[in-house]
């Protein structure tokens, strides 16, 4: 009697919160330019100036302590950057456009578009540019369209020399311009690196825990 011993792969798969594989360039960002900026694995093409994020199910996790910023190696100026984020109870955090990478606890210098639970009752009193999307010191973002804290949300944000606009879950919160909202405002007086032309994509670490997968740019070519 001859046995015949049938061995079934599964393979697992985790698909994205805009429906394609985690980590993973669809078909159509492959022919649009896109690259990845995180492979699931390793940190790989980043600077991490603390210690502060490491890997972790597919995911770069920032520690609940310390304020440690992670940069990217590569410098971008006008772009195109998709990623997924997930927020912790009171999660706060940054995203870098255009900067310099600092030493530990040396601070930042570039521009900061928030990155934040908003309805922990911890952040109630905030100034409106401080809540989520916002373009930090400068411009408020429209509020109510983060998903509840534990689910992933997709955000698309678009650098194109000044025009800076942000798109979280399919829905515009941010369309802002940095010479309109500098213009009343003495040299001196703007924040440094606000109006850099070029510089690193920054994770800017507020001591606490959140989670980014699916990092992927695209370089506007003019």
């Amino acid at each position: 009697m001859k046995i015949v011993s049938i061995v079934l792969l599964c393979v697992c798969v985790i698909w994205s919160a805009y429906g394609q594989v985690v980590n993973q360039l669809s078909k159509e960002e492959e022919r649009e330019g896109f690259q990845l900026l995180f492979d699931g694995k390793s940190l790989d093409n980043w600077i991490n100036n603390a210690d502060e994020y490491f890997v972790e199910d597919g995911c770069i996790v920032k520690k609940s302590s310390g304020f440690g910023n992670l940069y990217s190696e590569e410098e971008f100026d006008n772009f195109i950057l998709r990623f997924e984020f997930q927020l912790t109870p009171g999660a706060n955090n940054g995203l870098g456009l255009r900067h310099v990478i600092m030493p530990k606890n040396k601070g930042y210098l570039g521009m900061e578009l928030q990155i934040l639970d908003n309805e922990d009752s911890q952040y109630k009193d905030l100034q409106p540019y401080q809540y989520h999307g916002g373009l930090y010191n400068y411009a408020p973002a429209k509020r109510g369209y983060l998903k509840p804290v534990g689910e992933w949300n997709v955000q698309e944000v678009i650098a194109d020399g000044a025009h800076i606009k942000i798109i979280l879950n399919g829905t515009v919160i941010l369309d802002t311009n940095l010479k309109k909202v500098t213009q009343n405002i003495p040299v001196e007086k703007i924040q440094p690196g606000l109006l850099r032309p070029k510089g690193h994509i920054a994770f800017l670490g507020h001591d606490s825990v959140v989670r980014f997968r699916s990092i992927r740019i695209k370089s506007i070519v003019k």
